[in-house]
């Protein structure tokens, strides 16, 4: 029951929250741009210059990782840079951390 209300409070954060997050984190080249912000904060075109796509395909991308609140925009001119938004990824963190402190996960069996 502590494992259910543990999970209720991290959840409370919102369901809708953390199942946007984990979808961002579902395509590849989303956790491509993840990757490259995790040690800097970079603009849209170094972004399609790294990632080799074009600006309209990776605009996409950082709507959805934007929407997830895992990046953060910030102007400055022309042009906008991103980077990684930490407490947002402490969430998902948190509502896995749930699964591995209270859920006993034994080894797969395998049928013969």
């Amino acid at each position: 029951m502590l494992f259910q209300e543990n999970l209720m409070q991290v959840s409370s954060s919102s369901d809708s929250t953390i199942m946007t997050g984990f979808h961002a984190l579902s395509d590849p080249l989303r956790l491509e741009v993840i990757e490259l912000l995790k040690t800097q904060e970079l603009c849209v075109c170094d972004l399609c210059d790294r990632l080799n796509v074009s600006q309209s395909k990776l605009s996409f991308h950082l709507k959805t990782l934007k929407e997830a609140k895992l990046i953060s925009p910030r102007q400055q001119g022309r042009w906008i840079y991103y980077r990684l938004n930490l407490p947002q990824f402490v969430v998902l963190e948190e509502y896995l951390a749930e699964f591995r402190r209270h859920t006993l996960i034994a080894p797969r069996k395998t049928c013969n």
